[in-house]
């Protein structure tokens, strides 16, 4: 007996991909006027999202196209945070300058710890990748310069060098982290979209036959794994300037900046681009319903992303494209217009025809 295949959406599939490129695109332009229009506590919100966006992305590009799940990506974000206190406290570098530089110093510690991890495979390389950053955690409770196991605060002097005013700090901030989630939203659109995208998509399909295609999966894999440590890295940076505190246990903290992301990933489509951007939707939304649960919202949530997984381990954003949903941030060149317009020999075809029949 075989299964039905999923109804397809009732609409015109170009139409409703320039409808939904007009959404995002309307919803963009909203959001980069929202400190004209939102409240303190909304920009404190949307920050927030804009920062696990970026995370989601990052781990969606390093798990869904290469394998590589990592459940130690808090590593790079609280190096992130950590360098950026140390630089802005201690090398008298401006905030906005210390972020970037915080996202490169995490990109150059992530290439000895990934040849390490990277000796691992599966499920091990997982596990390391969690040793690892616990190894970070604890090596960053030996500094007493940055508040050792107790943490520090970052100086009234350093937060007000972004903004003479409440109201313009966080403004800077905001636009500091709208421009991470789109970086890092286009920046992996533009990476799929390139001879690194084939590789990567051909790795996701099939690694073996990426391997026997001439892809070098290895290098591949090792150079995702650094970009997505320095974008991770720039995003914790600004985490814990946005937070003014920092804190071995709140930055290498695997419930926060990796169950939380891997959950944005799995409900909202890992291997997709619109998935990281919908689970964040869906993460926020269920967080605000539920927040004064106690334990029984991180239970719900668990309970949550295993349902999805049993209905469809696409994701929400994958289902949707089974039924005729098109994708916004389209990584493929479609051929059959061409295919369709070039001449057809019939003779050729007539002779090849004789020749078999011969």
């Amino acid at each position: 007996m075989t299964s039905m295949p999923p109804k397809s959406l009732p609409f015109d599939k170009p139409a409703l991909r320039h409808g939904l490129g007009g959404l995002l695109a309307a919803a963009i332009l909203f959001l980069a006027f929202a400190p004209y229009w939102a409240g303190r506590a909304d920009l404190r919100l949307l920050m927030e999202a804009f920062g696990f966006l970026a995370l989601a992305q990052m781990w969606n590009l390093l798990a869904g196209y290469t394998g590589l799940v990592s459940v130690g990506q808090q590593a790079f974000v609280g190096l992130g945070g950590y360098v950026f206190f140390g630089l802005a406290m201690f090398a008298g570098f401006h905030p906005l300058v210390a972020m970037p530089l915080a996202g490169v110093a995490a990109a150059l510690i992530a290439v000895p710890t990934g040849w390490i991890a990277f000796r691992l495979q599966g499920a091990y390389f997982a596990i390391g990748t969690w040793v690892i950053a616990e190894v970070f955690r604890l090596i960053a409770a030996q500094f007493p310069a940055l508040g050792g196991g107790s943490g520090i605060s970052l100086p009234v002097a350093i937060a007000k060098s972004i903004g003479s005013s409440t109201a313009s700090r966080e403004m800077s901030m905001y636009y500091v982290a709208f421009t991470i989630a789109l970086l890092a939203t286009f920046g992996v659109w533009a990476l799929l979209r390139s001879h690194w995208g084939l590789a990567l998509t051909a790795i996701r399909d099939s690694e073996p036959a990426a391997e026997s295609l001439g892809v070098r999966t290895r290098r591949t894999k090792f150079l995702i794994y650094v970009l997505t440590a320095g974008v991770t890295g720039l995003t914790g940076a600004f985490i814990f300037l946005q937070k003014l505190r920092i804190s071995p246990e709140a930055a290498f903290s695997v419930n926060e900046w990796t169950a939380f992301v891997i959950f944005i990933v799995v409900i909202g489509g890992i291997g997709t681009i619109e998935g990281p951007i919908l689970g964040v939707i869906i993460f926020f939304v269920l967080r605000g319903l539920t927040a004064d649960w106690g334990t029984w919202y991180l239970m719900m949530m668990g309970a949550i992303a295993i349902a999805v997984m049993l209905v469809d381990k696409r994701g929400v954003w994958g289902a949707l494209q089974a039924r005729g949903m098109p994708s916004i941030f389209t990584t493929s060149r479609n051929l059959e217009s061409k295919v369709k317009s070039a001449p057809v020999d019939t003779s050729a075809h007539a002779e090849a025809g004789d020749t078999v029949g011969r």
